[in-house]
């Protein structure tokens, strides 16, 4: 007999693990590991966070580049941030990781929505 036509059998809860005898459409064996299943699929997504000392930043005014320091020396106001980086090898100035990559090879949320579905 097909185990998803059968009542009498028993199931693994996708959460715990734990076997219970379904009723109905019931996929989960307690109301927590429903609650937690839903909550696990409706997550936000969470930036990455990226340690200061690794961040570039550059001046809007006069177009100056630092590796972890927010405040333009020369101009004395605060620099718009750029993203994680480091010095570049061959003239050793702050460059981010985002102006060495080409935008199609960030993954974006609509290319991990396609990615899960296969």
């Amino acid at each position: 007999m097909n185990p998803v036509r059968d009542d009498t059998a028993t199931m693994p809860c996708p959460v715990c693990g734990n076997g219970f005898v379904p009723t109905g459409r019931r996929r989960h064996c307690s109301t927590t590991c429903r609650q937690a299943a839903w909550r696990r699929r409706h997550a936000a997504p969470v930036e990455p966070l990226v340690a200061k000392p690794d961040t570039v930043y550059a001046c809007p005014s006069c177009d100056a580049r630092y590796l972890g320091q927010q405040r333009c020396e020369d101009c004395n106001s605060w620099c718009r941030r750029l993203g994680p980086g480091g010095p570049c090898p061959c003239c050793n100035e702050a460059i981010a990781v985002t102006e060495l990559l080409a935008p199609e090879h960030f993954l974006t949320a609509s290319s991990a929505k396609a990615n899960r579905r296969r």
